[in-house]
C-alpha cells in the first residue's frame, strides 16, 4: 500500500517491507526489488560468467563420452563376434532341441564269418542341468523322485558314473551317491554351453524303468533317457574266453578319451576301452545322425524340424579261426591244469603274410562283466588276482626267451662270417673266465658240435663262443649281438593291431653304465647270446622271428584284421600283409638255420614231435627268471618244413623245461590244424 503524507516523513513511494520465510532464513527481511536487481547486468558481469564456466572443460566432458562410447562397442563386439556363436547357440537351444540318432556299431566276425559280437539296446539316463528348475529346492525335488523310481523299480544292475554297478536302493539311500550327482548339477553355471550338454547319471537301465521316466517326462524336467548300443561278446562259450584280450570291451566314455578321441563323443556316449574295440574305434564306430526338434517354453516337443540319417559303423574280419582259438584254449588248460600251474601264451600265425590265427593269454576274463557295468566286487576280485587276468601276457608281457634266442644269434654269426656251416666247438660243460665258470645245460657237454646240432641241442658253450668269444676265437661282441637283435625287431614294437604291444628289452653296456654305474663284463654278453641276463621279448616277437626263418627271410607286421567292409556299400577292403625288414640275412644262412631247428625234432630236444605224419621244426628254450621259482618253458615251431603254414609259439610261465609240456602242447596243436584230430598218446 501507498501512503501521502507519512507522519514519519518517510518517502510515501516506498513499498513497505514485508517479512517472507524462505528456507532457514525464518526472520530474515527482503527487499521487493530485490528480484530485479539479481538480473541488472552491471560491467563486470562477463567477467564474473567467464570465471563460473570454463569453456576448456567441454574437452573433459568429450573425453569422457569417448570413455563410455568405446565400452558399449567392446560390449557389442564381445556379444555380437567373439561370444555370438554361444549365444546363438543358446539362444536357439531355447528352441531347437538337438537328438542324436546313434549308429550301430560294426561288427567284428572271425575268418569264418562268425560273428563275435552284437549290438543291444541300453538305456541311458542323464540330466540337462540348464532344462531342470533354476530353484534348488524344486531341483532337489527331480533328483529324488527320479531316485524314487528306480527304487520302487528295484534296478540291480545300474551303473555310477565311476564305471561301478550299484543298485537303485543303493542309489537313494546311499547320500554320497545322491549329493555327488547334486554337486555336479550345482557347480554348472546355467546359460553356459555347457550346461546344456548331458551329464550322464545312470546306464543299463531297465525297460520297465524307462517307460516310467519317460510317462513322469513332465514332473522330471530335465532328465531324459537316450538309447545306446551295448555290445554283447559270444566269447562267454565253453573254450573262448581268451578272445577278452582280443576283442576287449566298450564302455562309457571318460574325460580321458575325449582328450584322445575328439568332440565327436558326449559324455553319455559307449567306446572301445581296450583289445580290438579301442585300436578300431574309428572304423566300428560310425556317425551319428541328428534330429531337429522344436520344443515348447517348458521344453515338450512340439514338431521334428529335420533329420540326419546315421551312418552305420564298418564290420571287421579277423584272421583268428575260433576254432583253432577254442582246441588251443582247451588244450592248453588241461595241461595247465596237471601241472598245477596257471599262466601261459600261444600264439599261432601265418608266416606267410603275418595274419594272426589264434592268440591265446592264460588266464582270461569275461569282458561281459565291463561291457554291462562290473560290479565292485568282481572288479576287485580281477585287480587282486595274481595270475593277473586283465594282462594280455602274449603281446604285453616281458619273459626272458631262454634258448629260443639261438637261431637268431647263429644267424648273425653266420652272416658276420664268425662261423659257417662246418665250423665245430668241443662242448665239455662249460667254460671258464677267470674266477667265473659258464656251465652247459648237459653235465660233460656235447661233445664236438656245429651250428645246426648247436641249434638241435641247444647247446650253450657253442654260443659263449659264437657270441662273446673265447680264448683265440673272437665272437661277435655285444655291439654285433645288439645290431642284430635289433634287425629282428628285438626290442621295438612290432606295429600288431592291438593297443599296449610291449617292446621287450635289448640291454646295452651304455644301459648297464647308466643303471649301475658298472662296466659291461663279458659274462654279460655270454648270457644275452642264450637269451639269460637282462635280454626280455614277447612271445609275439618270438614267434615273429620265428616266421622269418620259416618263409625264407621277410619280417611282416603281424595282425589280428584281414578286411573291412560295410553294410551300407558293400565295399570290403583286404588288409595287405606289411613287410617290415626283408633281405637282411642270407638264404643260405636262412637254411642253415632252418635244417637246425629241422634238427631239433629229428634229433634234438623236441623230437617226441618226429613221430607226427608232418615235418615240423621247432626250438625249446627254458628261461631263467628267479632264483626261487621254476623256469619258464618255451617251443616255437612251423610246419610243414618245406612249405610252412603256420608258427607257433607257446610259453608256460614256472614250467620248468621247453622239452616237456609245451612240446607235448605243441604237437596236439598241429594235430588238430592239420590233421583235425589230437591223439595224445603219439606226441607224448
Amino acid at each position: 500500500m501507498f501512503n501521502n503524507g507519512d507522519k514519519e516523513g518517510k518517502d510515501p513511494f516506498v513499498v513497505k517491507e514485508k517479512k517472507f520465510k524462505f528456507g532457514n532464513l525464518k526472520d530474515s527481511f527482503y527487499h521487493l526489488g530485490w528480484m530485479e536487481d539479481s538480473f541488472l547486468f552491471g560491467e563486470n558481469d562477463n567477467e564474473t560468467l567467464r570465471k563460473s564456466f570454463n569453456i576448456k572443460n567441454v574437452r573433459y566432458i568429450f573425453y569422457i563420452i569417448i570413455f563410455f562410447f568405446f565400452l558399449l562397442i567392446s560390449r557389442v563386439f564381445w556379444l555380437q563376434v567373439v561370444k555370438g556363436d554361444e549365444y546363438r547357440a543358446l539362444a536357439e537351444g531355447n528352441r531347437i532341441r538337438i537328438h542324436n540318432i546313434e549308429p550301430k556299431r560294426g561288427i567284428i566276425y572271425d575268418t569264418n564269418m562268425k560273428p563275435l559280437v552284437k549290438n543291444e539296446a541300453n538305456f541311458v539316463l542323464y540330466v540337462i542341468p540348464a532344462e531342470m528348475p533354476k530353484d534348488e529346492m524344486e531341483r532337489d525335488l527331480v533328483l529324488r523322485n527320479l531316485a524314487f523310481i528306480l527304487e520302487r523299480e528295484n534296478i540291480t544292475t545300474s551303473k555310477k558314473s565311476d564305471g561301478i554297478n550299484y543298485s537303485g536302493l543303493e542309489f537313494v539311500e546311499d547320500s554320497n551317491h545322491f549329493y555327488s550327482i547334486k554337486n555336479k548339477i550345482d557347480n554348472i553355471r546355467r546359460g553356459t554351453l555347457e550346461s546344456f550338454r548331458p551329464l550322464f547319471i545312470m546306464d543299463n537301465i531297465s525297460q520297465s524303468s524307462a517307460v516310467i521316466i519317460s510317462l513322469e517326462t513332465e514332473n522330471l524336467p530335465g532328465v531324459s533317457l537316450s538309447v545306446k548300443m551295448g555290445r554283447k561278446y559270444f566269447n562267454s562259450e565253453s573254450y573262448l574266453s581268451s578272445l577278452s584280450h582280443v576283442l576287449g570291451y566298450t564302455g562309457k566314455v571318460s574325460e580321458k578319451d575325449l582328450e584322445v578321441f575328439g568332440d565327436d563323443y558326449s559324455l553319455i556316449d559307449y567306446i572301445g576301452k581296450t583289445g580290438l574295440e579301442y585300436f578300431y574305434e574309428n572304423e566300428l564306430k560310425g556317425e551319428k545322425g541328428k534330429k531337429y526338434i522344436e520344443v515348447d517354453a517348458l521344453g515338450r516337443e512340439k514338431r521334428l524340424v529335420s533329420n540326419v540319417d546315421p551312418i552305420n559303423g564298418n564290420n571287421i574280419v579277423l584272421s583268428i579261426d575260433t576254432n583253432l582259438q577254442a582246441k588251443i584254449e582247451e588244450i592248453l588248460i588241461d595241461y595247465l591244469d596237471r601241472g598245477d600251474l596257471s599262466r601261459a601264451s600261444v600264439i599261432a600265425l601265418n608266416p606267410q603274410n603275418g595274419e594272426i590265427l589264434s592268440l591265446v593269454s592264460w588266464p582270461s576274463y569275461d569282458n561281459n562283466l565291463f561291457s554291462g557295468g562290473i560290479s565292485q566286487d568282481n572288479y576287485t576280485k580281477l585287480l587282486n588276482d595274481p595270475n593277473r587276468p586283465l594282462f594280455n601276457r602274449a603281446v604285453s608281457g616281458n619273459f626272458p626267451s631262454g634258448s629260443t634266442i639261438k637261431p637268431v644269434v647263429s644267424a648273425a654269426a653266420l652272416e658276420e662270417g664268425i662261423i659257417n656251416e662246418n665250423t665245430s666247438i668241443n662242448s665239455y660243460g662249460g667254460i671258464r673266465v677267470g674266477q667265473w665258470y659258464f656251465p652247459d645245460w648237459k653235465f660233460g657237454g656235447h661233445g664236438m658240435t656245429n651250428i645246426k646240432k648247436a641249434i638241435a641241442e641247444s647247446v650253450n658253450t657253442f654260443y659263449y663262443y659264437i657270441g662273446g668269444g673265447y680264448e683265440n676265437f673272437k665272437g661277435l661282441g655285444v655291439d654285433k649281438i645288439v645290431e642284430y637283435f635289433n634287425l629282428f625287431n628285438i626290442g621295438s614294437q612290432s606295429g600288431l593291431d592291438l593297443p599296449q604291444e610291449a617292446k621287450g628289452f635289448v640291454p646295452t653296456p651304455e644301459w648297464k653304465r647308466e643303471r649301475t654305474g658298472e662296466g659291461w663284463y663279458i659274462g654279460n654278453t655270454y648270457h644275452i647270446s642264450i637269451g639269460q641276463g637282462d635280454l626280455l621279448v614277447t612271445p609275439l616277437q618270438v614267434a615273429n622271428f620265428t616266421a622269418f626263418f620259416a618263409n625264407g627271410g621277410k619280417l611282416y607286421r603281424p595282425h589280428l584284421v584281414k578286411k573291412i567292409f560295410s553294410d551300407e556299400s558293400d565295399i570290403y577292403i583286404d588288409v595287405e600283409p606289411e613287410i617290415i625288414k626283408d633281405n637282411f640275412i642270407s638264404d643260405k644262412n636262412i637254411r642253415i638255420v632252418k635244417e637246425g631247428m629241422r634238427q631239433t625234432v629229428t634229433a634234438g630236444s623236441a623230437s617226441r614231435l618226429n613221430a607226427l605224419p608232418f615235418a615240423v621244426s621247432g626250438k625249446t628254450g627254458t628261461a631263467q627268471w628267479n632264483s626261487n621259482k621254476d623256469p619258464h618253458a618255451w617251443f616255437t615251431s612251423f610246419a610243414p618244413y618245406d612249405n610252412p603254414e603256420i608258427v607257433l609259439t607257446i610259453l608256460i610261465e614256472e614250467g620248468k623245461e621247453g622239452s616237456a609240456s609245451p612240446v607235448s602242447i605243441a604237437g596236439e596243436i598241429l594235430s588238430y590244424y592239420f590233421l583235425g584230430e589230437t591223439d595224445e598218446e603219439e606226441v607224448n
